[in-house]
C-alpha cells in the first residue's frame, strides 16, 4: 500500500512536471505532482472513451501528462483575463 502511493506520486510528478513543460508553465514539485494526479484522473477517463488503457508505468504517464494538458488548459481558460 505505501509503495502504491509513492508509486502513483512519482508517476504524478513526472507526469505533471511534463505537462508543464508542453504547456509553458510553472510550477512547485507540489504543483506538479498535484496536477499528475489530477491529470492522470483525467487523462484515463478521456482516453479511456477512445479506448486507450494504460496497462502499464509508460501508459500511466502518458495518460497523466494527457490529462494535466487538459487541466492545466482549462485552469487557463478559466483564469484568464
Amino acid at each position: 500500500m505505501i509503495v502504491d502511493i509513492i508509486i502513483t506520486l512519482v508517476i504524478g510528478a513526472i507526469a505533471g512536471y511534463l505537462a508543464s513543460l508542453i504547456m509553458k508553465t510553472s510550477g512547485s514539485l507540489v504543483m506538479n505532482i498535484i496536477m499528475g494526479i489530477i491529470g492522470g484522473v483525467v487523462g484515463r477517463v478521456v482516453l479511456g472513451l477512445i479506448g486507450f488503457r494504460d496497462t502499464n508505468i509508460i501508459g500511466s504517464i502518458i495518460s497523466g501528462v494527457v490529462g494535466a494538458c487538459i487541466v492545466i488548459a482549462v485552469v487557463k481558460a478559466v483564469t484568464k483575463k
